[in-house]
């Protein structure tokens, strides 16, 4: 009796025209003309999150975000210049915090398990950030040196948060793994159903970008301009301080961006965006000054 051959198992190489083809296809499905249209709402437009944010695990982003967060307290608790709990401008900060939070869920529904922080680092530098997952930082300069008010602080709240919330980060590392994953048309571009190699957004989401200097697109920061408004006029904030806020760091960095606005000039574009939609956020600023704010337990 003769013993059957072992069965080989032979894969087929895809075409390489059959593969830019699923490429330029996923690229079509993700860009922002194929993007249905957002329903009318109270308050600013600004469509669905990007699809190009689901190429990247939110649970890995979140976890790096924190991991780097926590690295960066300690580094400043070391030079003691992280702020205490009873620190006046911790305490302002997280007041104004208690009052923008609540506000996420409906921006993100990830928010409501989000471990939020707030803490403040002492430092010249005129910066602040919400990284993945709701952790929050302002260095003293920027409430310093602009000496903020309270309606400022919230607008810049507001813009940071709103980077978390619209998940610009998880965006920008999905675009890079599938720049990444196209011109690897010879390699594994599909993964699940979108197509994209599992190494190259797992590497992305175990930290493979430093989140805390990922520089953000100029589109990203309009949004964040408009999303961050309209939180800072729900929660009681006056949305009009927004102006004020832009002339003052444009007057401090006397011409060029200074690192709060990453790579991209605020200018008069910005300032022309808030006063624009200062209509669809002026009437729940006005609502929010009749009612109370919820407050978070814990902090």
């Amino acid at each position: 009796m003769r013993p059957n051959k072992p069965m080989i198992q032979t894969h087929q190489r895809r075409p390489p025209h059959r593969l830019i083809r699923q490429v330029a296809t996923l690229l079509l499905a993700l860009s922002p003309a194929t993007m249905p249209f957002a329903t009318a709402r109270e308050g600013v437009d600004v469509g669905a999150n990007s699809a190009f944010s689901k190429l990247v695990p939110a649970d890995g982003v979140e976890r790096s975000a924190g991991q780097q967060y926590a690295q960066l307290l300690q580094q400043a608790a070391a030079q003691n210049a992280l702020g205490g709990k009873d620190h006046p401008q911790v305490k302002r900060l997280r007041a104004i915090a208690q009052r923008i939070i609540p506000l996420a869920v409906a921006w993100n529904p990830r928010a409501k398990d989000w471990r939020w922080e707030v803490n403040l680092i002492g430092s010249k530098q005129i910066n602040a950030f919400c990284m993945p997952g709701g952790k929050i930082a302002f260095y003293s300069g920027i409430l310093e040196q602009l000496k903020l008010s309270d309606d400022e602080v919230a607008m810049v709240m507001g813009h940071e948060i709103a980077h978390a919330l619209r998940e610009h980060a998880r965006e920008r590392m999905g675009k890079s793994a599938l720049t990444q994953g196209a011109a690897r048309l010879g390699g594994a571009v599909a993964s699940s159903m979108l197509g994209i190699d599992p190494r190259l957004t797992d590497g992305l989401a175990r930290g493979g970008a430093n989140l805390l200097t990922l520089k953000f697109s100029r589109g990203d920061e309009s949004e964040a301009d408009l999303v961050g408004m309209e939180l800072a006029a729900r929660a009681g904030y006056d949305p009009r301080a927004g102006v004020a806020l832009w002339q003052k760091m444009s007057a401090a960095s006397k011409g060029a961006p200074p690192q709060w606005l990453s790579t991209h000039p605020s200018g008069q574009s910005r300032i022309a965006d808030i006063e624009k939609n200062l209509p669809k956020v002026m009437p729940l600023y006005e609502q929010a000054k009749k009612g109370g704010h919820r407050q978070i337990s814990g902090w």
